[in-house]
Parts: structure tokens; C-alpha cells; sequence
């Protein structure tokens, strides 16, 4: 597979391969695309007749803008090596053998800085949500876990489809090189878990942000609302590999679908949350780094044999789930209709 981190072939690769699963996605959500303008287009219609504007697109672009806008510029490594590092630096040479360590987890804390900004960032509109807008209730925004356990075999499609695809792409050098995003992920069992904890943490909040509140902030749009989170959602994948960028564009439309199909981001999330660990196990394996240290100022050893174990038993998974809805629907389709009750009889 060297050919495709080859410049002249990767930029084209995404192209045919989106022409190939967009009639897919089309007919597996058409339903759910038809049904929400149709919404929209009765929700409007009830605005037009009481003469009235719905003012919630207005406020949650204007704060979308605003929070993605501070998370380029005060969420990044260039805010935290210019403003973040030299106050800890200095508070490192007051308080020798303190709490700071900065030669040692001077990475650590830029990933916790960014991880904190992503966060407050994401969950900024719920907090501010009710202030505007009295009547909506926070849990409309995808926060109810109604229609999990019924769709779970969508993202278990999701997880199986996944997996392979990560075992393709992991020895790309883009990809082997960008992730794990904290580099010393593989330094010890403290950071692996340490990283992976705020990572999923960040997934829930963009999860909260982009497939709970936007879609439904902007409701109004009807199938527009999916895209309208699409386009930033993919734009703030740009300095990630140029592959997943582009899938962005696809997970985009899939999760914000999902979500609206399903009122529920939670299995979006995990699907997310899945995807994103194993990815960084796979790139630790690919070059040796997993950990095995169990803390960096710890001498102590833990070796964890069954990491490929842990990628095949969350396939089987998914597997076993997408069969557990395939024998549920034969059996639906198999048993015998119900008996047609004659007219006038009586129980």
C-alpha cells in the first residue's frame, strides 16, 4: 500500500471513493432526510403564520463562530508555548520538586490545556443555552438515551466497517507520524490512560456540540442542518492527515444523520470514542511504543500481551451485534402474520 502516500494518487483517492458510498448513504437515510424537511417546512410555516422568526440559527452560528474561532487561537500549541509554558516555567523555578514538572510533562499539560479549551468550548452552549432561549430543554439536544439500544447495530456497522479500514491505513506515514496526538502515549500505562481519558472526554463534547446542539439549534433548516455542521466539522480535522480530513466529510453526515435518526448522540460517541483508542493503539503497536512502564517516575514494568486481542474482540463485537439484528429481523419477517380478527367479533 506504499502507492497511496504517494502525492499524486492520495489527493484523488477520496473522490471515487465518496461518488461509491454516497448513493449508500442516500438510500439509507432518505427517510430520515424526507421526514426532517418536512418538519422544518411545517415548523416554518407555523412561524409564518403567527408572524414570527425563529431566532435560534441566528444565535447558534454567531456562537458556533465565536467558540471554534477562540479554539484556533487560544486552544492551540502556539497560545500555550507563548502564554501557558513560560507562567509554568517560572512557577517551576520558584518551586523546585513542586507540583510542575516542566522538562517532564511539559507535553502533558499543553495536551491538557487543549483538552480543557476543546471542552469548555464544546459545552459552552448549554450552559448559556437557556439564558437566550427559556422554553427549549437541554436534554432535546440529543442529550435523552431514547433510541440507543434500537440503532446500536448502526454503529456497530460503523465500528466493523472501521477497523479493517484502520488496519489499511495505519502504516501510512501521515497517520503512524499524527497519532497518538500526545506523543508520550506509549511513554508509560499513567500517560496512555491519562491522554485517553481527556481524548474520549473531548469526543463527548464535540459529539454534544456538533451532533446535539447545532443540528437541532438549527433545526429549521431541515436536511440543511446536517451540512451546515459538515462543513466546519471537516475543517477542523485540517492539519490532520489528508485521508481523515476527508472521511470527516462522510462521518459528518453519517453521525449528524444517525443523531437525528436515533434523537441521541451517545452511540455516535462511543462509535467516536472507539475508533479514536483503537487508532492510537494501532499507531503505538505499528512503531513499538506501546506502554509498558507503569509510571514515568515509577521503575515498575506491567506488560499487556493481548493488544491485538483488545482490536479483534471489539470486531467481534460489532459483528456480533450487526448478526443479533439480522436474526431478529428474520424472525420477524418469518413468524406468521397476526390472525385477522372478523368484523363484529367479540373477545
Amino acid at each position: 500500500m506504499s502507492w497511496l502516500s504517494l502525492p499524486q494518487i492520495k489527493w484523488f483517492v477520496p473522490f471515487p471513493l465518496l461518488l461509491a458510498i454516497a448513493p449508500v448513504i442516500w438510500l439509507f437515510f432518505r427517510k430520515t432526510w424526507r421526514e426532517l424537511d418536512d418538519e422544518a417546512f411545517a415548523y416554518r410555516r407555523a412561524l409564518h403564520d403567527r408572524g414570527e422568526i425563529d431566532y435560534r440559527p441566528l444565535a447558534a452560528l454567531t456562537l458556533a463562530a465565536l467558540i471554534l474561532t477562540l479554539h484556533e487561537y487560544y486552544g492551540t500549541w502556539s497560545f500555550y508555548h507563548e502564554s501557558i509554558e513560560p507562567w509554568l516555567t517560572a512557577r517551576n523555578k520558584a518551586h523546585p520538586g513542586g507540583l510542575i514538572n516542566i522538562e517532564a510533562y511539559n507535553e502533558t499539560y499543553l495536551r491538557l490545556w487543549w483538552a480543557a479549551t476543546r471542552i469548555g468550548g464544546y459545552l459552552l452552549p448549554f450552559a448559556v443555552w437557556k439564558l437566550m432561549f427559556r422554553r427549549d430543554s437541554l436534554l432535546d439536544f440529543g442529550l435523552r438515551p431514547t433510541g440507543f439500544r434500537e440503532h446500536a447495530w448502526i454503529y456497530a456497522l460503523c465500528v466493523a466497517v472501521m477497523i479493517p479500514l484502520m488496519l489499511i491505513v495505519k502504516r501510512q506515514p501521515d497517520f503512524g507520524s499524527y497519532y497518538p496526538m500526545y506523543k508520550l502515549a506509549g511513554r508509560s500505562w499513567f500517560d496512555f490512560v491519562l491522554w485517553e481519558t481527556i481524548y474520549i472526554a473531548q469526543f463527548l463534547g464535540l459529539e454534544m456540540f456538533f451532533r446535539g446542539w447545532w443540528i437541532r439549534a438549527t433545526r429549521v433548516f431541515g436536511i440543511g442542518a446536517i451540512w451546515s455542521m459538515v462543513v466546519p466539522y471537516c475543517m477542523i480535522h485540517y492539519g490532520k492527515p489528508y485521508l481523515e480530513a476527508c472521511a470527516a466529510c462522510v462521518a459528518g453526515v453519517i453521525l449528524g444523520s444517525l443523531s437525528m435518526k436515533t434523537r441521541s448522540i451517545y452511540a455516535g460517541f462511543l462509535v467516536h470514542g472507539t475508533v479514536a483508542i483503537l487508532m492510537d493503539i494501532l499507531s503505538l503497536d505499528a512503531r513499538g511504543g506501546l506502554p509498558v512502564l507503569l509510571a514515568p517516575w515509577s521503575g515498575r514494568r506491567i506488560h499487556f500481551l493481548y493488544w491485538h486481542a483488545v482490536i479483534w474482540a471489539a470486531w467481534t463485537l460489532a459483528l456480533l451485534v450487526i448478526a443479533l439484528k439480522a436474526w431478529h429481523v428474520w424472525r420477524a419477517r418469518a413468524a406468521p402474520p397476526p390472525p385477522v380478527q372478523p368484523q363484529g367479533a367479540t373477545l
